[in-house]
């Protein structure tokens, strides 16, 4: 008869890893690091949120590195898994919607009625925003921006995920007059003209009346 494999019992792993370093100060900045990473952070709250049984069942080293993995893979472009959280989320905010209606409708004082309709609402608006940003990763917006020297027409600007950090730069009326392309008149240059012109009319009356005395 074969031999059956050996099943070992899952011991999950509790200590966060740590290198060694060569000297204890090398062993405190490794420490510092771990402890202000960032999969440390969300390994530390989502730990927090979980019933005792599940929180008893993480393996803190393998946790640590698909955290680690997922913001790599949102480094490199790829979104796959933030669409699927937002997708969850609508979801979960739908059903949380849902349920707040349901339970207000069965109240019997209008305070209550108030108060988990009003929970509905807010599950109701959140679970819209994320919607919207799902559809912005998805299909990012196109905003279109006038330039100032306008010589071929507005610009079309790739704004990417976030529309608002998108500036729409107007034309200036201080810069051009009623004509599109038609520039103002300098009429600082004509009175800086002007005022030498008069200063050498001075200069030459002055010589020609020295000149009649002479």
């Amino acid at each position: 008869m074969p031999k059956q494999a050996r099943t070992t019992k899952y011991q999950p792993r509790k200590a966060i890893p740590l290198e060694k370093g060569k000297s204890r100060h090398e062993d405190g900045m490794e420490y510092g690091r771990m402890l202000t990473a960032p999969e440390v952070a969300a390994y530390r709250v989502i730990g927090a949120t979980q019933p005792k049984h599940l929180a008893d069942e993480i393996d803190v080293p393998g946790l640590l590195a698909t955290l680690r993995d997922h913001a790599k893979a949102v480094s490199s472009g790829d979104l796959s898994r933030v669409e699927a959280s937002l997708t969850n989320q609508a979801d979960a905010l739908q059903s949380l919607f849902v349920g707040m209606v349901e339970r207000g409708l069965r109240q019997e004082y209008h305070a209550h009625v108030e108060s988990f309709l009003r929970l509905a609402l807010k599950a109701q608006s959140q679970c819209r925003t994320t919607l919207e940003t799902l559809v912005n990763i998805k299909n990012p917006p196109l905003v279109y921006a006038h330039q100032a020297n306008v010589t071929t027409g507005p610009q079309q600007v790739n704004n990417g995920v976030w529309p608002n950090l998108a500036r729409e730069t107007k034309m200036s009326k201080t810069q051009l007059s009623g004509a599109a392309h038609e520039l103002r008149q300098d009429t600082r240059a004509s009175g800086a003209a002007s005022a030498i012109d008069s200063s050498l009319e001075t200069v030459e009356t002055f010589n020609g009346a020295a000149n009649a005395r002479g």
